[in-house]
């Protein structure tokens, strides 16, 4: 089974994504441009100044057909359930693949390196897209990069081409999910010993704002205009943290640290609930910055893509699912799906695996895709 083979290759690559991914970028090049993909490389450099890479290929001539969308880039793993294996050293037990990346989404990647490995030259009526992203666990930035900069993207923008968003989703049809918003908020004092009155306590003047967060969050939970039924949990999962950064409990805090993080949802207008926390922030004296860093995604649940994707699939419903993806940032293709192999509930765990059958499947499914949109 080749997706087992190429899943298994590509979680040897350390491609978390705090480091470069050139390895694994180049790693996948080569395997499309074996099987027959002309190639175009994205590259741009992080905040940190690390390299980063993004692959899109295209196989066959003409427009239209389908596209596959995935990322390299994996979360960190600083715990690991294995004495004797390595996150990066993928190991197989009880019918599953364990490795860092195995199901989110370096399984989904080796299903599709082998659909497209079956998919001959003489049967493509219509082409096949491959685009493979950096940064997608802290951002999307490197999808933001590929419609910025890619001409394959361009045409596929213009003639619509359709697209599978590759995350796990145990080969359901998912049609729909919410975006990322982070508020950042910032409270400045003066660090002294607390026996003394040199200091000015920064968390101070963040609880009043602490206050009103809890306050919102209520609201969220509760009132049912800024929740959404498609999705479960239905709300914006309004998620506060705090932190002051001090090392000792008799030290006045110099800096307090408020970060809010929540999921906006399609037909929910937020803007009043941002308001809010700006003029609170503003009233207190904080310093506060926001950062819209994933847009939502909605595709009609009725429309012909769709429906096509559930009858392929053989599922009877199409769903939504409350984290994010790709498919945000490529809001210009109108016609989209999540849909890949692995259960999203063991992405970023310390055991990550993915069912091997899972791979078998995927591929499977992969394959029947890309007949029927590029085939047929």
């Amino acid at each position: 089974m080749k997706s087992l083979f190429y899943t298994k290759k590509l979680i040897t690559f350390d491609s978390v994504s705090s480091r470069t991914n050139r390895a694994v970028s180049y790693y996948i090049e080569n395997k499309l441009k074996k099987h027959g993909f002309s190639t175009e490389r994205i590259s741009y450099l992080d905040k940190n100044k690390v390299r980063k890479f993004n692959i899109i290929g295209k196989k066959g001539n003409g427009f239209g057909g389908l596209a596959y969308c995935c990322h390299s880039d994996v979360v960190p793993a600083e715990r690991w359930h294995s004495k004797k294996k390595g996150p990066f050293q993928p190991g197989i037990a009880r019918d599953r693949l364990y490795g860092r990346g195995s199901c989110d989404m370096k399984g989904s990647i080796g299903c599709m390196l082998e659909a497209v490995q079956m998919a001959s030259w003489d049967e493509l009526k219509h082409p096949i897209y491959f685009v493979c992203t950096a940064d997608e666990e802290i951002g999307f930035d490197g999808a933001k990069h590929v419609v910025a900069n890619s001409q394959i993207y361009r045409e596929m923008v213009e003639h619509q081409t359709r697209a599978i968003i590759g995350e796990p989703t145990l080969l359901e049809v998912v049609y729909a999910h919410k975006g990322s918003f982070v508020i950042n908020v910032k409270s400045k004092g003066i660090s002294a010993h607390s026996s003394t009155r040199d200091g000015k306590n920064a968390n101070l003047a963040m609880i009043p704002f602490l206050s009103e967060c809890k306050k919102i969050y209520d609201e969220l939970e509760s009132d049912k205009k800024w929740q959404n039924g498609l999705f479960d949990p239905p709300t914006m999962s309004w998620n506060i943290g705090i932190n002051d950064h001090t090392s000792a409990i008799n030290m006045t805090p110099a800096e307090s640290h408020c970060t809010i993080y929540f999921r906006p949802m399609p037909d929910v207008d937020y803007q009043p609930i941002l308001d809010r926390i700006e003029a609170c922030a503003k009233e207190n004296g904080l310093l506060l910055k926001k950062n819209q860093y994933g847009d939502h995604f909605v595709s009609d649940p009725e429309s012909d893509f769709v429906k096509s994707a559930m009858d392929l699939a053989r599922r009877r419903k199409a769903r939504t699912v409350s984290y994010g993806t790709d498919a945000g940032a490529f809001s210009e293709l109108k016609d989209k799906i999540v849909f890949g192999p692995g259960n999203i509930a063991q992405a970023h765990t310390y055991n990550e695996w993915i069912a091997i059958e899972q791979l078998s499947v995927g591929t499977q499914m992969y394959s029947k895709f890309l007949r029927h949109f590029c085939c047929e």
